[in-house]
């Protein structure tokens, strides 16, 4: 009880702080447009201010903070529209990389808003306009004012690969936002941890026991997505180009990460004259800066955003794209993943690759991939290969491809690792929001709309459909 209370009292205090830099925070949303980081017209989607209507009927708000936590979340929206066809699901995200790729890759009939910062007036106003019956969050997406407010409205609320860094628990076990973060905790009505660890640290931060779920990482999930015909034909191009020669690729590399790829890149051209190393960094304003230094020093470079042809003497494809990692791990027999090759950095996903059949590499600094890390190497030690830094990988490089017997125990135990443990997480993470979110938020409220429509509207008002069909679903 006492824990409640400082939680709350440390909660208004926040809320109150919040609201009074409403006003620079709108500022620096409009400063961030300037910069090309917000989206020109769609900016003030992060006030609260909606720009496209709300349907009429339940409503499930999935939310994520940018690409890679967006992209797990839309297999369980494909779950979610697949058992029940005439729910509403609005997705949101915060960054526009996210925005530009995954507003392309979710179902027809999903809405997509850019989610709103976390201010009292922009939360409240976006609450009041969508009115969600649950909102999913995935991964670490944990502020106050949204939980809250949810809470208040009777909203239940679910946490999907639910997870938090070392500094942010340390952060969080400290006496003063401790409080808050147990208050916050006892919101929900779900979590589902990334993995035994993340279930620990939630428990010790004293999430309720009994919602916590261990379903699978959603990050092992891997879907093939719909590419426009010129894009398919463009793989498929770049795929002939690379057909009789050897290659590599750096994929999600960080600032600084490219001089380590292009040192081994160095070394190993002057031993394979024919080798072509593909950098693909995170940010594609870094490829493009990639491909000038290159330039200027007199090397050849293609670069993916203008479809540029690997001749003969080009042996560095830049990838200044967003969204194609998937269909270019398919181009290669090697993936060194990035952003782990310097302390601060977390890793990402290494899953990807695996599933390509790729022969994954990674570095040291992987963060919360470590558990990934780790059960992949339990199933198999061939499946991924940690390198202390730049000198091992290029040694580990340097025997993949002198030695293909090597390359090809790599390349299939990692694909068979990844079939392993990715099997029925989907399932798994449906069932979990079914019993604990979808049927209590849903169904008694269906119920009373049922009645209520019945009553005020035509036999065949789309509303009166939509509420019909959820009910049968209920019923199941």
């Amino acid at each position: 009880m006492a824990a409640t209370t400082e939680g709350k009292l440390v909660y208004r205090i926040y809320r109150a702080l919040s609201y009074s830099v409403s006003p620079v925070v709108k500022l620096h949303l409009q400063y961030r447009r300037l910069r090309g980081r917000e989206h020109p017209h769609r900016w003030t989607e992060r006030l609260g201010r909606p720009s496209l209507p709300r349907p009429p009927g339940p409503l499930l708000w999935f939310h994520a903070v940018s690409l890679g936590e967006g992209m797990t979340a839309i297999p369980v929206i494909k779950q979610c529209i697949k058992q029940s066809p005439d729910l509403n699901i609005l997705m949101t995200t915060t960054t526009l990389s996210a925005f530009h790729v995954i507003s392309k890759r979710l179902p027809s009939g999903v809405i997509y808003q850019f989610a709103p910062v976390d201010t009292p007036t922009a939360v409240g106003s976006f609450l009041d306009y969508w009115k969600p019956n649950a909102i999913i969050l995935i991964e670490s997406e944990l502020w106050p004012n949204l939980i809250m407010a949810a809470s208040e409205n009777g909203i239940l609320l679910a946490l999907l690969n639910g997870r938090m860094s070392r500094k942010s628990f340390k952060l969080f076990s400290g006496p003063l936002l401790r409080p808050l973060i147990s208050l916050m905790l006892s919101k929900f009505s779900l979590i589902v941890p990334l993995s035994t660890m993340q279930a620990i640290n939630f428990q010790l931060l004293q999430a309720p026991p009994y919602i916590i779920n261990f379903s699978g990482d959603l990050k092992y999930v891997i879907e093939d997505f719909d590419v426009s015909e010129e894009e398919l034909r463009s793989i498929e191009d770049l795929k002939l180009q690379l057909a009789h020669r050897q290659v590599w690729m750096a994929s999600s590399i960080h600032r600084g990460e490219e001089e380590i790829m292009l040192g081994i890149h160095r070394v190993l051209s002057r031993m394979h004259p024919e080798m072509v190393t593909i950098l693909a960094p995170r940010d594609p304003r870094h490829g493009v800066e990639i491909a000038q230094e290159l330039q200027k020093e007199g090397q050849s470079v293609a670069l993916r955003s203008l479809y540029e042809k690997l001749e003969a003497r080009t042996n560095i494809y830049v990838v200044d794209t967003l969204g194609e990692l998937r269909h270019l791990y398919g181009l290669t027999p090697i993936a060194v993943v990035g952003g782990s090759f310097f302390p601060g950095l977390a890793g990402h996903n290494i899953s990807e690759a695996a599933a390509s059949g790729c022969a994954v590499l990674t570095g040291q600094h992987v963060g919360h991939f470590s558990h990934m890390v780790l059960e992949m190497q339990r199933l198999n030690p061939l499946s991924i290969l940690q390198v202390s830094g730049k000198l091992e990988l290029e040694k580990a490089l340097k025997e993949l491809f002198s030695d293909p017997k090597v390359l090809e125990a790599r390349c299939m135990a990692a694909k068979e690792t990844y079939h392993s443990l990715s099997g029925g997480i989907v399932a798994n993470v449906w069932n979990a929001l079914n019993l604990n979110i979808f049927k209590r938020a849903l169904c008694s409220k269906l119920d009373k709309d049922w009645y209520a429509t019945k009553v005020n509207v035509k036999v065949n008002d789309v509303a009166f459909h939509k509420y019909s069909a959820n009910r049968q679903w209920c019923a199941r």
